[in-house]
Order: C-alpha cells, then structure tokens, then sequence
C-alpha cells in the first residue's frame, strides 16, 4: 500500500516531458466545460451544477440532460487520459480524452447516471453519507473504461469494494493538494493548468494501487 508522496512522486514521474500535452488537455476540458456552464450562469444559477451529475439530477431540467449526456462521459474520458499516461506513458491526452470518454457512450452515460442517482438518494439522509458514498463510488469511471464487460451496477459495487477501508485515503489525498490550489487562485487561476493533470494523475496512480490491492486480496481468498 503506498502514500501521497508515492502517488504525487508517480504523478510527476509520469508527466515528465508530458507536461504540454496535459496542460492542452486541461485548457480544452475547461474550455468545453465553461461553455457548456455558461448558459446556466448567464440565467443566473450556480454553473457548478453543471459539472456534478449529482448536483445536474438535484437540480434537473436542461443542465441534467447536457451534463449527463455530453459532460459525464467527457468527465470520465477526462480521468482515464491521465490514468493511460500513468500506466502507458500515453501521451495523445486531448484525443484520449474524446476517444476514452465518448467510444462506449452508452455504458458510460448509463454507468454516471446510476452513480448519481446512489450519492443523490444517500445525500437525501445527511450530507457525510452523500460524501462517503461519492468516495466509495469513486473509482467507478475508471472501472467503466477498463472493465467494459461488466455491467454499471457490477462496475458501481466494484468500486465500492475497491475502496473499503481506502474512502479516507483518497479524500486524504484530495485534501493535501489544497495548498496548492490556494498558490492557483493567486495567480489568477491560471496555476490550476498544471495542478488539474498533477491532481488527476495522482489520482489515477491511486486508482492503480487500489486495483492491485484488492486483486491481491481476491486472489488470497
């Protein structure tokens, strides 16, 4: 079982020499995101419920059917680009972006919108079972793209049996980057450049772990 200063020290081995073609795939995610977001601050609502198919389904209407059918599956390839760089040194980011995200649309639409309907029924009960389910589900983007064989339901428990006794530990990892998005915010925001595909490729050398983790274990049963 490794730490954040594996994971982090993974993340910056992997984008040694990579870090241009991350940091383009960065702007085009956040590009497409601010535009799709921008209608709904124009009318005046928080477009961060854009972003999150929990909080699209929460709010629902037009944002819950773009979010999910168009920025949930560019989400989702979003996270697997950085976890090919990690395990395959990929560096096509931008086009794995698209290819990953949009090839099996269908299962992935399917897979992050029952994702979302699990947190939004838990949040219903108090906001930290929300919160500890959204990191028990996690893994579940990852495990869409990778396992395209099983069903969302089996992908959906299989993240979640993945991350039983590790929810602490991936939040513990999101936790020690806020340092780093409070240097972001005083350049502008422009330091979130390198800190999103730094963030997203410490994740996905979690996600690696995590996988390793639970085969092993499966196989010792």
């Amino acid at each position: 079982m490794k730490n954040n200063s594996d994971y982090k020290n993974s993340a910056l081995e992997a984008l040694k020499g990579n870090w241009p073609a991350a940091i383009v795939t960065a702007i085009v995610y956040m590009a497409v995101v601010m535009v799709c977001t921008a209608p709904s601050a124009l009318s005046g609502n928080d477009p961060s419920i854009m972003i999150s198919p929990v909080m699209a389904l929460a709010t629902g209407g037009g944002s819950f059917i773009l979010t999910l059918l168009f920025l949930s599956p560019l989400q989702v390839g979003y996270y697997n680009t950085f976890r090919k760089l990690y395990q395959e040194g990929s560096a096509s980011l931008t086009g794995n972006m698209f290819t990953t995200g949009f090839s099996n649309w269908g299962h992935i639409v399917l897979g992050q919108l029952l994702m979302g309907i699990f947190i939004f029924l838990w949040s219903l009960l108090l906001i930290v079972p929300g919160i500890v389910k959204a990191y028990a589900y996690a893994m579940t983007p990852y495990i869409l793209v990778e396992r395209p064989e099983l069903s969302v339901n089996e992908a959906i428990g299989l993240s979640r049996r993945m991350m039983k006794g590790r929810k602490f530990d991936l939040f513990y990892l999101h936790l020690s980057f806020i340092g780093w998005a409070l240097l972001c915010i005083l350049t502008l925001g422009i330091g979130f450049l390198w800190l999103y595909p730094y963030m997203m490729t410490a994740q996905a050398a979690f996600y690696c772990d995590v996988k390793a983790d639970y085969e092993i274990k499966s196989a010792e049963r």
